[in-house]
């Protein structure tokens, strides 16, 4: 690995472990912004904002749009946008149940599409969010249970003899964490308010997920690779973050850092992708710079959007189901998504723009295609891009297991995307 490479590779690490769901996310990144010396707005309010300031504001505790605002009048935005979740499961309501008198599982149910199977075997824990009475009306509380605390155990081979010819798991059945012994049932409220420090009786409401235990790590012969939890997406999260903080000083377009919620169950809600967020925020920029409803839809023509979502490398045991040539390799550079059926935004002169700023950087990029046989997944940039149409393109970097709970990336191509996002805000 490159010696100027392992700060950058470090502050992904710290912000991955920081991570463990998007309700984390939204604060590692606040965190960040308020260190930067950005100022929170707050939806509820009115927002004076000037020339020259720096804001951010949060919706629903999982999804963020920061901006900067040059101090010159602005023309357009340059927006970056990418997500807070992963394929994980959920915890149910009343989650505890008890199984043969002995054990106590928690009831969950998948969230996103995951790669169930390695889910398995391992250990893992509980994180989210508690509403909590507090003394001045409602609180959120951030619930992070840093120790082992589960596992989803498999079935023995000496019962399922084809367990490696056929692995057909039931999500109700074969997936359930196992929290303990019988004694064990009605531990867990117990323990996530010990965990906020408030009492049982104050927990009014929650969003509870499993969480690996897994730490981010550098492998392979010359640690070229990052071994992580939750590289879809949090490595483009933070790269796109790490660029955005790089530009002080920008010219007349106002930089726009956006993290949506919910990609990996489809972008449909009031924090999504799909939701009024984005719109919402660019016209009350407007309003505050005392812009009027023209030169807001003129900003918006003049404006570029870059939906940052990790893509498939080439896999070194199934090369045939990759395209024959648009194949990605890991530590080859930013990937450009492309797609027919517009899962993709890229179109040609999208991918010029991202051409450009990559050849005057000097950064390498490369092309990804589906095969033409097979249905790719879809990501955040088309569905935003209809809520604020605005020229777009489609990247991400190239890695191995997406959706499995430990994924694989390219160690180069964490700073290729961090020099492009810089690239893109400053020009």
């Amino acid at each position: 690995m490159l010696r100027d490479m392992k700060k950058e590779i470090a502050e992904l690490f710290s912000f991955i472990n920081e991570s463990p769901t998007s309700f984390h996310t939204v604060e590692a990144i606040r965190m960040r912004l308020e260190n930067a010396g950005f100022i929170r707005l707050f939806e509820t309010d009115a927002w004076k904002i000037r020339q020259g300031g720096a804001y951010y504001v949060i919706r629903a505790d999982s999804s963020v749009i920061a901006f900067r605002i040059p101090k010159t009048s602005a023309k357009a935005f340059r927006i970056a946008a990418s997500h807070s979740d992963s394929p994980t499961f959920r915890l149910k309501p009343n989650p505890e149940t008890q199984v043969c008198g002995a054990y106590t599982m928690l009831n969950t149910e998948p969230y996103g599409g995951g790669i169930y199977h390695t889910w398995m075997d391992r250990p893992l824990s509980v994180a989210g969010r508690v509403i909590i009475q507090g003394a001045g009306g409602l609180e959120t509380r951030l619930v992070n249970v840093d120790r082992d605390l589960l596992v989803i155990p498999s079935l023995a081979i000496h019962m399922k003899r084809d367990v490696n010819k056929k692995l057909d798991l039931n999500a109700q059945r074969d997936l359930l964490p196992l929290f303990g012994d019988a004694d064990a049932r009605g531990k867990l409220r117990e323990l996530i308010a010990e965990n906020v420090g408030c009492e049982e009786s104050e927990i009014l409401g929650e969003d509870l997920f499993l969480c690996s235990r897994l730490r981010p790590a550098l492998i392979g012969a010359g640690e070229e690779y990052i071994c992580s939890p939750r590289l879809d997406d949090l490595e483009c999260v933070c790269a796109t973050l790490l660029g955005f903080l790089q530009t002080e000083k920008v010219c007349d377009r106002i930089g726009v850092y956006c993290v949506f919620d919910n990609e990996e169950v489809g972008s449909a809600t009031k924090q999504g992708a799909g939701s009024t967020f984005l719109a919402d925020v660019l016209e009350r920029i407007c309003i505050g710079l005392g812009y009027d409803r023209e030169t807001y839809h003129r900003m918006i023509a003049g404006s570029f959007l870059i939906s940052a979502d990790n893509a498939h490398a080439v896999h070194p045991a199934a090369a045939d189901k990759a395209d024959p040539v648009n194949r990605p390799v890991m530590n080859k550079g930013v990937v450009l998504k492309y797609s027919a059926n517009q899962k993709y935004t890229t179109d040609g002169a999208s991918a010029a723009v991202l051409h450009a700023l990559c050849l005057a950087e000097k950064i390498p990029v490369q092309d990804f295609s589906n095969r033409s046989d097979v249905t790719g997944g879809s990501t955040l940039g088309n569905i935003s891009s209809t809520k604020v149409p605005v020229p777009a393109a489609d990247i991400g970097l190239a890695q191995l297991a997406m959706h499995s709970v430990c994924e694989t990336a390219g160690t180069e191509d964490f700073g290729s995307l961090v020099r492009l996002a810089a690239c893109f805000y400053k020009s």
